[in-house]
């Protein structure tokens, strides 16, 4: 994993908006209806090289494939799991978006209707038999594009993205549902490796985490987050940290966010993942005065900040002079060596015709961040 050792790097979370006309011929596969296919994988082929052209021509330096192939960052294992029956039409709600959602229902009334123009529906899936991986093609497509469209890029390095076990289904087939999360960690962890093995960074997506310590019942939030914690790790095990990213937020809920856990409940519970780096939310405004956590948390040795500078669910494109004086706060506390410019979440979490931040905003706000890394730069080297 490249370290900031002769200037601040930037990269960010993964997910970015797909052409309109990849999305038209996605909406046909993802509910059944005929496509050609070999026209569809040369325009996810033609989309990862055009995302990642941009990324490096923007001033990102960890570059990823922008999930191109993916209908959503979570609900993509569909195709790759198997022992789930598909959904039974169930929304995919986080449970800690009720709070928010009784707390303001008017706001939310409109808010959810947005999901309309997305490929295909967040459902959850329905675990009915035994979970094993069957993702080994898509996945090796993955990777392909990826190292194509790396490809004369002046980019440092790059990452692919796969989810943590957590937050996509619900048990219907194994005893308990410690063995249920131990079986889709294991199978996953056929993803994981494969990503290190192709050479890329493995940046593992696990808004899960938080929605564990979210929980209610404290007590029981806690022992749920540790029981994912420890399954994670072992579904890790072997793949060297320094190969592992983790990036762990509040979810998509672009709301009013009063209820959010504080970030000093959440960090170091994350540290605990076996990670070289952990990516987290900043650019949002309830969490940006938590740089503190990191005055009384000491940052394991040789590990990494990823601080999300930019936001995930504004069109407001950060200042660079902003960027630069959070980099240069938290290069005070962690080193400047342990630090890289990163974004909150995805901008585009999902396949649809309505990101969450139009893609020309997406391409400035990298710019900022890049020009941010710059000043952060002339300060700290």
């Amino acid at each position: 994993m490249r370290r900031s050792t002769e200037r601040i790097l930037t990269t960010h979370v993964g997910s970015l908006a797909r052409p309109h006309d990849l999305l038209e011929v996605m909406r046909e596969k993802e509910h059944g209806r005929p496509y050609d296919a070999d026209a569809y994988a040369k325009q996810v082929a033609a989309a990862v090289a055009d995302r990642v052209r941009e990324q490096a021509a923007d001033g990102i330096d960890v570059v990823t494939d922008g999930e191109m192939s993916k209908v959503s960052f979570l609900t993509y294992v569909k195709d790759r799991l198997t022992g789930f029956s598909g959904s039974t039409g169930e929304k995919l709600m986080p449970p800690s978006w009720q709070a928010e959602i009784d707390a303001f229902p008017d706001y939310y009334a409109g808010y959810l209707g947005k999901y309309k123009d997305t490929v295909s529906p967040m459902s959850t899936m329905v675990c009915t038999g035994p979970v094993g991986y069957a993702g080994h093609d898509q996945l090796r497509t993955d990777v392909e594009n990826l190292r194509a469209a790396l490809d004369g890029q002046d980019a440092a390095e790059a990452f692919l993205p796969s989810t943590s076990p957590s937050g996509f289904g619900r048990n219907e087939y194994y005893s308990s549902y410690a063995d249920y999360l131990a079986a889709v960690a294991e199978a996953l962890r056929e993803e994981y490796l494969a990503i290190v093995d192709a050479g890329f960074l493995l940046q593992v997506d696990d808004p899960w985490l938080i929605e564990y310590l979210s929980h209610d019942d404290r007590a029981e939030g806690r022992r749920l987050a540790e029981q994912h914690v420890e399954i994670l790790n072992h579904s890790l095990r072997g793949i060297p940290e320094e190969r592992v990213r983790l990036h762990t937020c509040y979810g998509l809920n672009h709301g009013p966010r009063i209820h959010d856990l504080p970030f000093a409940d959440i960090a170091p519970v994350m540290l605990r993942i076996h990670a070289g780096a952990y990516s987290f939310e900043v650019a949002n405004p309830r969490h940006q005065h938590e740089w503190r956590v990191w005055e009384d948390l000491a940052l394991p040795e040789g590990k990494v900040l990823i601080p999300g500078l930019l936001g995930h669910a504004s069109n407001y494109v950060e200042h660079p002079q902003l960027i630069a004086d959070q980099l240069v706060t938290y290069a005070g506390l962690v080193g400047r060596e342990n630090l890289l410019a990163g974004a909150d979440c995805g901008f585009s979490s999902r396949a649809t015709f309505h990101p969450e931040v139009h893609p020309t905003v997406v391409r400035e706000k990298f710019r900022a961040l890049a020009e941010g890394a710059r000043l952060a730069t002339a300060r700290l080297y």
